[in-house]
């Protein structure tokens, strides 16, 4: 019996490659070719690596989630650090990234989340879009109704409110971002923001 053919692609860097194709273009704008040539390997070995275009655009999605956007997080809950200085540096880490010119810039979900009014964005591709874009006002929100401080300057009242008004903000840094607003720019809008929201 023979064996299968060898894997001849390390399948985190082609991930990664796949990852910044679809940050660039988006879910439709990125061709299989564009893909392929990206990540270094054929059509069939992407296939038998990773499955369809749906099913590599998943695994990209949650890669990103997993690489780009958890090391921001942890920014919300260091210890001994204000709140006000906490959230910016978690806003602010983010648009360093959204800014940086070592990746496409802007944020790869709200470029993609972008495409879901098309209606051409597949049902399971479609669904992590969705899950992922519940999760920042879902965490900004129970950051506002738990977290000491924010409770004891009243910013629970209005958790809600407040976690859009931040949201809202990184969705606009991101777009403002690929259009070559920066860092230094952009750091001024996350500060009114947060004096908006009634962090000084």
């Amino acid at each position: 019996m023979t064996s299968g053919r060898k894997q001849e692609f390390d399948p985190n860097v082609a991930l990664d490659a796949a990852m910044h194709v679809f940050w660039q273009k988006g879910y439709i704008g990125a061709s299989l070719i564009d893909l392929t040539e990206s990540m270094g390997i054929s059509k069939p070995s992407m296939y038998r690596a990773f499955g369809n275009k749906e099913a590599l655009f998943i695994k990209t999605t949650q890669h990103y989630l997993d690489t780009k956007m958890k090391v921001h997080l942890k920014r919300l809950f260091e210890e001994g650090v204000p709140l006000a200085q906490r959230l910016k540096n978690h806003m602010m880490s983010i648009v360093e990234m959204q800014c940086s010119s070592k990746q496409a810039k802007g944020c790869y979900l709200a470029l993609c989340q972008s495409e879901l009014v098309s209606g051409l964005i597949p049902k399971e591709a479609e669904q992590i879009l969705i899950e992922a874009e519940a999760m920042p006002m879902q965490l900004y929100t129970a950051l506002f109704n738990s977290d000491p401080e924010a409770i004891q300057l009243g910013l629970s009242h209005h958790a809600h409110q407040n976690s859009l008004s931040l949201y809202t903000m990184l969705k606009g840094s991101a777009s403002m971002a690929r259009s070559g607003i920066s860092k230094a720019e952009l750091e001024k809008s996350v500060d009114s923001i947060l004096i908006g929201i009634g962090l000084h």
